[in-house]
């Protein structure tokens, strides 16, 4: 047999809030449309009259201990226009993921329409 004694006291207060208010107030539901972020083409940065030279084998290093979230872009060819030594190699090097970024997408030379090459700047997708 269960016991109710030790519950009486209760039962007064469920009654009251029972009681108290009525039916309960309509459900709104709000929707918040953010718009689109912009995602930009990556910038032409360099132009060349010929194709790069085949890129260089790189050793990735370990990351800087204790540093934050970082990932590793790959180096890549610059037209420096020389006479002598049109290319210059620019060596990867590890840059911090920006908050909310996921993805690098590496740059690279793009060959154009009229026959020259475009250096499109890596950027964050």
């Amino acid at each position: 047999m269960i016991r109710l004694r030790h519950a009486w006291p209760v039962v007064p207060g469920l009654l009251v809030l029972a009681g108290c208010g009525g039916p309960p107030p309509p459900q709104t539901t709000s929707v918040v449309v953010q718009p689109a972020p912009v995602v930009q083409a990556p910038a032409a940065v360099g132009v060349a009259p010929m194709p790069p030279p085949p890129p260089h084998a790189e050793l990735v290093p370990p990351p800087p201990p204790g540093s934050l979230p970082s990932v590793w872009q790959p180096g890549h060819w610059e037209f420096t226009g020389n006479a002598g030594s049109p290319w210059r190699w620019q060596g990867g090097q590890y840059v911090q993921v920006p908050a909310g970024e996921t993805t690098w997408v590496p740059g690279q030379w793009a060959q154009q329409p009229g026959g020259g090459w475009v250096w499109l700047e890596g950027h964050w997708a």
